[in-house]
């Protein structure tokens, strides 16, 4: 690994009662379009016993963020430090477990960019490629436990929401005075998505978000939200959460933000298959019921906010579209940015 030494060093400054560090072949998962992830391999020596572990660094890309700024930051892995700092803190561990957090590097001298690290929380992970709903564990589930996971899935969602803002200190994810209602979110959303597709065509995500002028509400109690809310941010040890990742997109907004994400994402993963739900997959009246149930909350009309989900969807495609045309990876007049949404997009335009 290139910068291994420095990782070491750093490693055994951190650490609470480490007398060396020795570090081995990293693996880099594949997935994920925001910060880089490295699963590393480390002897740990201590007291002149030496065990080995696994250590997780997340660190920058030199590239623009994925997701819009909500606030003025220096990079991603600040939000993420920031927030998984707070819900360590400030959440209900049963309910958002959340890695245990080493350290944190703002500098790029160590790895030559600004990182985090924290232990590996092993487990299965409901991936994209191939999608989670045509191979792997959630397919060879049980009926009853795949609906138990949609259901837990909600549960952190619900957990993250009940995190006390002003305790917390996450204040600092939204400006002073702003209302943080759907409004102002679809604002933020529809100036990235414009700005990212600089002038060229995607019928289906404007006119999402121009149906979105008249439906989506204005106001809502402004909570923490998740931002990527879906059972693929969360590894799973026996069906149940073990590990909840992945705060970038987090923001100060409406509850109906994430549930509408967490509601479309199930929906996408689905249509992009070409497949009919699993068995033991629930009706979205179902998903907003528990979540009430859970939290004694009563949401707003969730139809706006999967669409709103749908748009921003679209939006993060044309980034990340972007982002492999400036890698070099794909031509610059490529179309594909107006794909993969398109299955679900397009019915939830002519409901």
């Amino acid at each position: 690994m290139e910068h291994a030494d420095q990782l070491a060093r750093w490693l055994v400054d951190t650490l609470d009662d480490v007398d060396a560090v020795d570090v081995g072949e990293v693996e880099t998962p594949s997935g994920g379009y925001s910060a880089e992830t490295l699963i590393v391999p480390v002897r740990v020596t201590r007291g002149g016993a030496s065990t080995e572990e696994q250590v997780v660094v997340r660190r920058e890309t030199p590239e623009p963020a994925v997701y819009p700024q909500q606030v003025p930051v220096e990079n991603e892995i600040d939000i993420q430090w920031r927030v998984m700092s707070a819900l360590a803190t400030h959440a209900d561990a049963a309910k958002v477990p959340i890695a245990p957090l080493l350290g944190y590097e703002p500098t790029p001298a160590v790895l030559g960019a600004p990182f985090f690290a924290m232990e590996f929380v092993g487990g299965e992970i409901p991936r994209e490629d191939p999608m989670y709903v045509v191979e792997g564990f959630y397919v060879a589930a049980e009926p009853a436990q795949r609906t138990a996971m949609v259901r837990a899935g909600l549960d952190v969602v619900a957990g993250v929401h009940a995190v006390d803002v002003e305790a917390a200190g996450l204040g600092w994810l939204a400006p002073e005075g702003s209302t943080n209602d759907g409004r102002r979110q679809l604002e933020i959303w529809r100036d990235y998505a414009l700005r990212e597709l600089d002038g060229r065509p995607h019928d289906l995500m404007l006119a999402a978000f121009d149906r979105l002028d008249d439906e989506l509400p204005a106001g809502g109690e402004a909570l923490l939200t998740w931002g990527d809310a879906r059972l693929g941010n969360i590894i799973w040890q026996d069906f149940a959460p073990a590990c909840v990742t992945d705060f970038e997109a987090a923001a100060l907004a409406p509850a109906e933000m994430d549930v509408g994400w967490y509601l479309l994402f199930e929906k996408w993963a689905y249509a992009s298959a070409g497949i009919e739900p699993l068995p033991g997959s629930i009706s979205t009246d179902a998903q907003v019921a528990h979540y009430e149930a859970v939290t004694g909350r009563t949401l707003s009309p969730i139809e706006p906010w999967v669409l709103f989900a749908a748009a921003r969807y679209a939006a993060i495609v044309v980034r990340v579209m972007n982002r492999l045309v400036q890698r070099g990876l794909l031509p610059e007049d490529q179309t594909l940015y107006l794909d993969p949404i398109a299955p679900v997009l397009a019915p939830l335009l002519d409901s």
